[in-house]
């Protein structure tokens, strides 16, 4: 029972995400995070409250962090498929610490 629930959290936290996936989360990191910014040096300039430009940037900041950072299942549409091994013989003559491996 611990060990399924080991195991289940391990997949929850690896982070398994596809390229394609990988691609998305670069653009929306560098989309949100620009408007996040613009966002907050507009707030800033208006209000005249530098206090309230860092917090707008910063609460802007924490959800472009939750929104990129864990492996949500919308970034592992395309997962690869790997070819299977086909005939492969293990490595001969290996030696490591002086032992050889057959």
């Amino acid at each position: 029972m611990a060990e399924q629930l080991l195991e289940q959290a391990r997949d929850i936290f690896e982070g398994q995400i596809d390229f394609e996936g990988q691609k998305l989360v670069e653009l929306l990191v560098n989309v949100s995070l620009s408007l996040v910014g613009a966002i907050a040096f507009l707030v800033g300039y208006f209000l005249q409250d530098i206090k309230l430009a860092v917090y707008v940037g910063l609460a802007g900041t924490a959800a472009t962090f939750l929104l990129t950072v864990p492996p949500w299942p919308m970034y592992n549409k395309n997962p690869v498929k790997w070819l299977p091994v086909a005939g492969a013989a293990p490595p001969a003559n290996i030696v490591i610490d002086e032992n050889m491996l057959r």
